[in-house]
């Protein structure tokens, strides 16, 4: 069974590498830019869920 976190994690990817491809032209750029929003939506994702948790139900 896959986990909350992988699922986020390989949803994030597929929404980074779509703007990757729309945003950037050169495949080096198209890396970068992919992994560099990938890094930030799971630390988003991270830190929003852990000022979250707290809070009731």
């Amino acid at each position: 069974m896959i986990s909350h976190f992988w699922t986020m994690v390989l949803f994030a990817a597929f929404v980074s590498v779509v703007f990757a491809v729309l945003l950037r032209d050169a495949p080096r750029e198209q890396v970068k830019t992919g992994g560099l929003m990938l890094l930030a939506f799971v630390a988003v994702a991270y830190v929003l869920a852990w000022l979250l948790y707290p809070l009731p139900l």
